[in-house]
């Protein structure tokens, strides 16, 4: 078992055991279904290490295996009947008991598809994506785009574009998007698409403050529909990524015409994030434009996504007393309010901080591959980020790179954004950690990542540097 030390500046946790590289985990129904197996060797091929761990009656089966593996990767293979909304938060608690600290402790994605053939696509694809080419439909930081356009949900007709590595500039757009969009993903083959504003499980409603046309799924097929009624297929080949940071439900995958599924199916995505319930907090979706887009190469799609809910808790469990072993029902209606200590108290943190934390905190689904690497274009970036180590000593440290803009939030289009706490995710699992240099910044070290508050502040006479000692985990 893990042993907690707590102190005002830092939380370590000591790991006994060694680390497996990749699990797969799959009823054993879908096991015993010869296509759904194929999608499972292919996986297995893939990830020649990889271990198949099946359940039964409940995902909870699973943990003693995942607990003895304890992989850095765990790929949830599951039918579109079983990847529904509970689905989603089972493994979301699931993959927080590996070890026992309130931490998502390996970085999952739940690989499903239309069908078998789908799932097998996405199984099977190995090259990596780097993102070059950005399409959205509402408001991007294009800075830290190579290339792209977005069109505003909130502002009738205002279009922002950015040739490759050149000006962004604002353009007339026209009233209705719905064609432009549908091109951006087929004609001009996009990397990754951005949506955010109303939908359901069954369409995407483009205009968030006037009217504009939607997005359609049924039968894993795409299409759009305009203002005009005009009905037309939507089809992309290329390999991409998809977050509807925004969206309600985006993510919910409640039958065959789901419109996730038509993402994957008929739009060639291969990982996407999104909500199983109705989104209104947002911090859970929006926070991965502060990780993927907003810090360009840094992190994989996954990577982002691990580090954005590595914040979440981490707010939690530093501000609010006794909630983030909370359990509520999700979409539901059991969430305490819980008033902030002392800590919370300072920054202005109120009740409804902790509410929509734990509403996003089992609600946001990661479909695909985990392992698989898609990431943006290197960029210049607001800081620079760097982990050296020296025997079982391991440094990191911080470099302002904008002044004093250095900390602050890159974009500020959505719902809680920027102000995100410094990750480092670790290439390997550590034990017996001591901080010996930078307490006073309040670090987090976990036994596969660092994570730094936001320092806010950017102070010219210091170094942003943290040491700890530790060793690896064989």
């Amino acid at each position: 078992m893990k042993r907690s030390i707590l102190t005002s500046v830092a939380i370590l946790w000591c790991v006994p055991v060694a680390a497996a590289n990749y699990s797969i985990v799959v009823s054993r129904a879908t096991q015993a279904d010869a296509e759904w197996n194929k999608v499972i060797k292919a996986l297995v091929e893939k990830y020649q290490d990889a271990e198949v761990v099946t359940w039964t009656e409940s995902l909870d089966e699973t943990l003693p295996a995942l607990r003895r593996q304890h992989p850095r990767h765990t790929c949830f293979v599951a039918t579109p009947a079983e990847a529904g909304r509970q689905f989603v938060a089972e493994v979301h608690r699931l993959t927080r008991q590996y070890d026992d600290d309130p931490y998502t402790d390996t970085l999952w994605g739940i690989l499903t598809g239309y069908d078998a053939e789908n799932a097998l696509q996405i199984a099977q694809h190995r090259p990596s994506l780097t993102v070059h080419n950005v399409a959205s439909g509402t408001e991007v930081a294009l800075d830290m785009c190579s290339q792209g356009v977005w069109y505003d949900e909130l502002v009738k007709n205002k279009k922002v574009s950015k040739p490759r590595d050149g000006e962004i500039k604002q353009e007339q757009g026209p009233s209705d998007t719905t064609r432009v969009l549908a091109a951006s993903l087929s004609d001009n083959a996009a990397d990754l698409f951005v949506t955010s504003g109303h939908a359901t499980e069954r369409d995407w409603q483009i205009g968030f403050r006037y009217r504009n046309g939607q997005f359609r799924s049924k039968g894993g097929r795409m299409f759009g529909v305009t203002t005009a009624g005009e009905r037309f297929g939507i089809e992309s080949k290329n390999p991409k990524v998809y977050l509807p940071i925004g969206n309600c439900l985006m993510g919910h995958i409640d039958g065959p015409d789901a419109m996730a599924l038509a993402w994957m199916n008929d739009v060639g995505v291969r990982q996407m994030i999104g909500y199983t319930v109705l989104t209104w907090y947002g911090y859970g979706g929006w926070g991965v434009l502060d990780y993927f887009v907003e810090q360009p190469g840094r992190y994989s799609l996954t990577e982002a996504f691990h580090a954005n809910h590595h914040a979440l808790i981490h707010r939690l469990d530093t501000f609010y007393e006794g909630v983030v072993s909370t359990d509520v029902v999700p979409g539901g209606r059991n969430i305490p309010a819980s008033p902030p200590n002392q800590t919370g108290q300072t920054i202005g943190l109120k009740p409804i901080d902790s509410r929509g934390l734990l509403w996003d905190r089992d609600t946001v689904a990661f479909y695909g591959d985990p392992a698989w690497n898609a990431r943006m274009a290197p960029k210049p970036k607001a800081y620079g980020q760097k982990l050296t180590i020296e025997g079982n000593v391991y440094t990191l440290t911080i470099t302002p790179q904008q002044g004093p803009d250095s900390f602050k939030p890159v974009n500020t289009n959505g719902a809680q954004r920027g102000w995100r706490p410094i990750v480092e995710l670790l290439d390997h699992r550590v034990r017996d950690v001591k901080i010996v240099d930078g307490e006073d910044l309040k670090p987090v070290v976990m036994d596969d990542f660092v994570l730094i508050p936001n320092p806010r502040v950017v102070d010219p006479s210091r170094e942003y540097r943290v040491t700890f000692n530790a060793l690896p985990v064989e």
